[in-house]
């Protein structure tokens, strides 16, 4: 696990959160948590400035010294920034050039939605499912997607690690 930067990456309710925590701790490291929830925390609106903030400070912590966890990136910030802007704006895309993680878990919202004041995609998460993979693709980024149940995304995450020699 030495120097290693894993993230979760997927859209909204799919179980990026949980994954990250579960890992981190069955990891014995830092997780490092999704900064927009603490920003956006009692605000009702936002605009793509703030998503220049959130990613700013969101990078900053993702380049904490290894081995991380890390709950959301840069990839994250780009599609929700093009999803509600039709844009992504320039400071996000130079993040994440720069972003240097080793591996991506894309997580399939294969469960039910669960509402939160902060998620406002309920209706199209297989389509922006679709729009990450394609992206981790087009960035040539390594990545697993994690689908099913918790204990199989468990099990997904274990194999994969274990042929890494991470755990």
């Amino acid at each position: 696990m030495r120097g290693t930067k894993i993230a979760f990456t997927g859209p909204e309710c799919s179980g990026k959160s949980t994954a990250a925590e579960w890992l981190a701790k069955e990891l014995s490291c830092e997780l490092v948590e999704e900064y927009a929830r603490e920003y956006l925390k009692g605000r009702s609106t936002y605009s793509i400035d703030d998503l220049d903030k959130i990613a700013l400070e969101q990078f900053d912590r993702n380049s904490a010294a290894s081995p991380l966890v890390i709950d959301t990136e840069m990839l994250v910030m780009k599609i929700w920034c093009e999803e509600k802007y039709q844009t992504a704006s320039d400071t996000i895309l130079q993040l994440l050039k720069r972003q240097k993680l080793d591996i991506y878990f894309l997580c399939k919202p294969d469960f039910n939605w669960i509402s939160d004041p902060l998620r406002e995609n309920a209706n199209d998460r297989e389509r922006l499912f679709e729009i990450y993979e394609s992206n981790l693709k087009k960035f040539n980024l390594s990545y697993c997607v994690l689908a099913g149940s918790e204990s199989e995304r468990k099990k997904t995450i274990n194999d994969l690690l274990s042929g890494k020699n991470i755990l």
